[in-house]
């Protein structure tokens, strides 16, 4: 086993550093000029083959290994790198100087991680038996950055496709500080929004029968589509739909011409993920038109079901105890309902996602968590793992699970 534990604990402090000037520019979304900078200097005289992004502030950067041609194997290591639209309540030194942006989701570790895992990766070139591709993405956070890189080619940036791939997300609670866990087979949930305008025709309070009242049959659709779920999918494949935004009316004696909401949709299956489109739009549809009114209904599809290949997650549960022994190891019990664009590189690619905790609380439980705008993060985990993903690297490229 290679001395990446040791060598990772040697440049925590660089790491640190770089998370903290992160931290404090935060950027949101695809275009991130700031953080794409830092990383490139970061990155400056290790000899990576780096690219940048056309459609956005991407960095793709290729370790060719000492043992590597084009034809030899290649695995990808991937962080994300933009912040949240959260204004940062935590009191911080390094508290973020841009109103309305916070990394509350801690991608500034994520982003310091990886530069990490390059460093070691390149003081131990001799030891690489293929190349490696690390992906530093924005956009993570809703605007689906991963689908961007891929359109333009991160996973064929050795030359050829990649061959296993692996990320690491920090927890701020949920898990014990320093301890990494993942699950095979899905490990989080998709993600697509359910948007629906009943549309009505409005009146007088006083007079309803007069008017065609879209409030009512909106609110009818809200309680149906939990029946629905309860009802016609299984408790053991999870369906969760949540309605966050409700809109109608002017005044409380107006009865409106439409009303309107929105809903996060939520599935472990791409099955389900089918289903519940079809679904949803069928039963809102048919509600209106029994009231006599009429619905446009539409699924925003976004990003897909986060499924481990059940080999590369044992491999990361097997590789992340022979580095930290095996209580900094614990298999997920279930999936969680949070959605991930990483989802397309793993569609794509074999591979893992891990979590890695970071709470700065003794009790990780009553650590705020991830978007909070209370949330932090320990710095000190990050040399784990830059740790973790400079073994997965080498030794996938070994072994090639």
């Amino acid at each position: 086993m290679s001395d990446f534990l040791s060598q990772a604990s040697e440049i925590q402090s660089e790491l640190t550093s770089l998370r903290q000037a992160i931290h404090q520019e935060p950027e949101i979304g695809l275009d991130l000029p700031k953080t794409q900078a830092k990383i490139i200097a970061a990155l400056d005289g290790l000899g990576l083959e780096i690219t940048t992004g056309k459609s956005l502030s991407s960095v793709t950067a290729v370790l060719r290994g000492a043992k590597s041609d084009k034809s030899d194997k290649t695995v990808l290591l991937r962080a994300d790198m933009d912040a949240l639209p959260v204004t940062e309540l935590a009191n911080l030194p390094f508290k973020s100087q841009i109103d309305g942006a916070m990394h509350a989701c801690g991608h500034d570790l994520h982003v310091s991680m990886l530069v990490g895992a390059a460093k070691l990766l390149v003081r131990n070139k001799e030891k690489i038996n293929g190349d490696v591709v690390f992906m530093f993405q924005p956009g993570e956070e809703g605007f689906d950055g991963a689908g961007h890189m891929i359109k333009e080619g991160v996973l064929t940036a050795s030359g050829r496709k990649a061959d296993a791939s692996y990320g690491i997300h920090v927890m701020s609670s949920a898990v014990p500080n320093g301890v990494f866990t993942t699950k095979p087979g899905t490990m989080m949930a998709s993600s697509d929004e359910l948007h629906v305008t009943v549309l009505g025709m409005g009146g007088h309070g006083s007079q309803p029968h007069t008017a065609k009242d879209p409030i009512p049959v909106a609110a009818e659709m809200v309680g149906a589509l939990q029946l629905m779920i309860t009802r016609s999918f299984s408790a053991f494949d999870p369906v969760v739909i949540t309605v966050g935004q409700f809109h109608a009316g002017t005044k409380a004696n107006i009865i409106p011409d439409t009303a309107e909401f929105q809903a996060t949709i939520r599935t472990f299956s791409a099955e389900n993920r089918v289903r519940i489109h079809a679904e949803a739009v069928r039963l809102c549809k048919a509600i209106a038109e029994g009231y006599g009114l009429k619905a446009d209904v539409k699924i925003v599809e976004q990003y897909p079901v986060t499924a481990n290949n059940d080999s590369h997650a044992h491999f990361v549960g097997k590789v992340a105890a022979d580095l930290f022994g095996q209580e900094a190891f614990i298999e997920m019990p279930h999936p969680i309902a949070g959605a991930e664009d990483y989802s397309r590189v793993l569609e794509e690619v074999p591979g893992s996602y891990v979590f890695l905790g970071a709470s700065v609380d003794a009790d990780f439980e009553k650590s705020e968590v991830n978007h909070s705008p209370r949330a932090q993060f320990d710095s000190a985990v990050m040399y784990r793992g830059s740790a973790l993903l400079s073994e997965l690297a080498v030794r996938s490229l070994n072994e090639m699970v």
